[in-house]
């Protein structure tokens, strides 16, 4: 084989390597929690690092989502408003209502 048509193929097999190892690096598909009825539902969800969450506020009065851990906070959100927060690392997080306290829910991160 000469030696241009090995060195193209080469390329074309390492070009090939680093576009699957993208895709499979891509973003996790995102995660949705849903406000509903002064509730988080799920109160509990497991992603993995690099999700991204949607909270979507379907109450008929503002909500909040805010960390224990201060290290994501919403606005106020009305109805139909959303809020998305992507999670890097592992862990688990905690996270509250500011306007009621009592809606708690949480995100694992593995």
């Amino acid at each position: 084989m000469p030696p241009v048509r090995f060195a193209t193929r080469a390329a074309s097999a390492a070009l090939f390597a680093l576009i699957a190892l993208g895709v499979a690096r891509a973003a996790a598909p995102p995660a949705g929690v849903s406000i509903d009825n002064f509730a988080f539902g799920p109160q509990a969800v497991t992603i993995a690092a690099g999700t991204t969450v949607t909270w979507t506020n379907n109450d008929d009065i503002p909500h909040t989502v805010r960390s224990v851990d201060g290290s994501f906070h919403s606005k106020a959100l009305d109805s139909s408003d959303t809020y998305s927060f992507t999670f890097a690392k592992p862990g688990v997080y905690s996270y509250f209502c500011s306007i009621h306290p009592k809606m708690t829910g949480k995100v694992i991160v593995k």
